[in-house]
């Protein structure tokens, strides 16, 4: 099932597919998978945003005990942890125009 993103958040923007993180202060997987994501981000073009979840009630209730989760151009790709080659071949798939 492929879920998209709130609709006030855009999917790509002038420079290429955004990569978006749902995070939350102290959460280990989430450190991890920045990290990894500003790594890959060395070897393709993507804009990053991370959105702290606790921040927003609904994104809180939404992905609580989900995140990290990451979504590729709108759409949710990985949550927990991220497979690097997974990352770039969805990226891959939606820079095609």
């Amino acid at each position: 099932m492929v879920l998209e993103i709130p609709k006030s958040i855009p999917s790509s923007t002038s420079s290429g597919v955004e990569v978006l993180l749902y995070t939350r202060a102290g959460c280990c997987l989430c450190d991890e998978a920045k990290k990894l994501i500003q790594e890959l981000q060395k070897q393709a073009r993507f804009e990053f945003r991370e959105i702290d979840i606790d921040q927003d009630p609904e994104l809180r209730e939404r992905y609580n005990e989900e995140v990290p989760v990451v979504f590729i151009g709108g759409k949710k790709a990985f949550k927990y942890r991220i497979d690097p080659r997974q990352f770039l071949r969805r990226l891959e798939r939606e820079s095609v125009p």
